[in-house]
């Protein structure tokens, strides 16, 4: 795979194919977004409200968000588009790098050391300002409460390891296509997943809002088993699920692009925050509640 190659698929001419990621999700918002905003209800009427921001979202996730926009401008509004085409080369998810023959006549930052932070790097670049600005929206609706329940630290790892598998998705089902794939949607979905461990949970965030009271993003979470008893999850899964399949076998296009939904990846994020969230999370199970972890720890269990 060499420069030019590449760059006939990623450098914005009639022949441009980049697979975005966005994210399908967008009738879900409801039930989430709530979980970000403070209330500013007294918990009852003996109880003087107190003065909480409107907006109280985590520093990790605007830090996150800061380092999108951040990428966004530099690759839109700094570099030329011979540079945007090694700049996407060097930090955009191709799976057709992975090949052995690529790999062994590619320099080390194309070749290998690009096949390593890639699948990580992608998950910051986006195609244009509205695929930006829904992937925004979704983070700070869904980030927010598993960044306060995790914490930085945490929260940071999770982000990371749920849109690497969001790309090892993208690799098992486009092995050998020379198809940028960019986005934050798999590592979002795998924050959507991630919530709804908890979300939904006695006295959790949307309880609380419903109720009036102060969100609690530390209750248990919910067991695996509980969660596919619980109609609510059934009914968000399905719709997920079913939105993420339609806008996955549509195509969207724009000037000069073809741009590809990258439903394989919003799986493989969805079901890494799923599946994984048990080895982030800090708040001990139920069945630990008599043995609660010190507070300040921030070693990683199951």
């Amino acid at each position: 795979m060499g420069a030019s190659s590449v760059g006939d698929d990623s450098n914005g001419n009639s022949g441009r194919a980049v697979r975005s990621d966005g994210i399908g999700a967008r009738l879900l918002a409801s039930a989430a977004a709530g979980a970000y905003l403070r209330t500013i209800l007294p918990w009852n009427s003996s109880v003087q409200p107190s003065r909480q921001p409107l907006f109280n979202v985590p520093v990790v996730v605007l830090g996150i968000l800061a380092a999108m926009c951040l990428v966004h401008a530099f690759l839109y509004l700094v570099l030329t588009p011979e540079q945007q085409t090694r700049f996407l080369i060097l930090f955009a998810f191709i799976p057709a790098r992975y090949d052995l023959e690529v790999l062994a006549t590619e320099s080390w930052a194309v070749g290998w050391g690009a096949a390593i932070w890639t699948f990580v790097t992608n998950a910051f670049i986006h195609i244009n300002l509205m695929h930006l600005f829904f992937n925004a929206i979704w983070l700070l609706a869904f980030g927010t409460p598993v960044a306060r329940r995790f914490g930085a630290l945490r929260f940071t790892i999770f982000f990371a390891a749920t849109a690497a598998a969001g790309s090892a998705a993208d690799l098992a089902s486009h092995f050998g296509e020379a198809v940028p794939s960019i986005g934050a949607s798999a590592a979002i979905s795998g924050t959507m997943a991630a919530s709804l461990r908890f979300l939904f949970q006695p006295r959790g965030p949307i309880d609380a809002l419903r109720q009036g009271d102060e969100p609690d993003y530390r209750v248990p979470a919910a067991p695996l088993s509980a969660m596919w008893r619980d109609r609510r999850v059934l009914a968000f899964l399905a719709a997920w699920f079913a939105i993420t399949l339609l806008f996955g076998l549509s195509t969207i296009t724009m000037p000069g692009v073809t741009s590809n939904i990258g439903w394989q990846a919003h799986i493989g994020g969805f079901l890494a925050g799923l599946f994984g969230f048990a080895l982030f999370d800090p708040v001990p199970s139920p069945a630990n509640d008599a043995t609660p972890a010190p507070e300040g720890d921030t070693t990683l269990h199951q």
